[in-house]
């Protein structure tokens, strides 16, 4: 297992992690809605690593922008643990990072941690305001794409966070390639249909 669970977030009343989504090749989408834009083949890739990373996590709901190329990037995850991927306005590109961090906050108290998955101008926008309000930090920060911060709770409070760049599988295993297939598969289908931390100059 990937090291989400280190000894400082044992004491942690919940967990947030709030992911990047994968790679999705590059706009303008030749498709038509930027918000169909499905992941490339890195990342599905990416979206196959996170499935290892969480593995052991008791997630009890998994959220996403309603663009594809998030719902895509959680929703193997979601499904090895049983839940299905509830869109949040909240966490579509675009959107103000006072009304994510008020969700986030209204979640804290629960059992149970939640993962989200969101864009590239956003995440850099809620993490540096979190900072700013008194939130610690371990390591490096960033926003690659298929990255996760982690970040503890304590009632109400955003207290910690740990960045993970690129949470890479070691070993390929038996079932990933199934996986990969039927992501590879939906996003064909729907490519046929139709200091401060900064957002990089990659497509949200």
């Amino acid at each position: 297992m990937a090291n989400l669970r280190l000894d400082t977030l044992l004491s942690a009343q919940m967990v947030l992690h709030l992911v990047r989504h994968g790679a999705a090749g590059s706009r303008p989408y030749d498709h038509g809605d930027d918000l169909k834009r499905p992941l490339d083949q890195r990342g599905l890739v990416q979206a196959v690593d996170l499935v290892r990373h969480f593995e052991g996590v008791d997630l009890r709901a998994v959220w996403s922008s309603v663009a594809t190329r998030c719902v895509d990037t959680v929703r193997p995850t979601a499904q090895a643990h049983g839940l299905e991927v509830d869109a949040r306005r909240e966490l579509l590109e675009g959107s103000k990072p006072a009304a994510l961090i008020e969700l986030m906050r209204s979640e804290a108290h629960n059992d149970g941690d939640i993962l989200m998955c969101s864009h590239g101008d956003l995440i850099p926008e809620v993490i540096n305001t979190l900072l700013r309000d008194g939130m610690s930090m371990i390591g490096q920060r960033g926003c690659e794409k298929g990255s996760v911060w982690t970040i503890e709770t304590r009632g109400r409070d955003l207290v910690r966070a740990t960045y993970v760049a690129q949470p890479n599988l070691s070993q390929p295993e038996r079932h990933l390639p199934t996986l990969l297939h039927r992501q590879q598969t939906r996003s064909d289908s729907r490519s046929r249909s139709g200091s401060a931390l900064r957002g990089d100059a990659e497509p949200g």
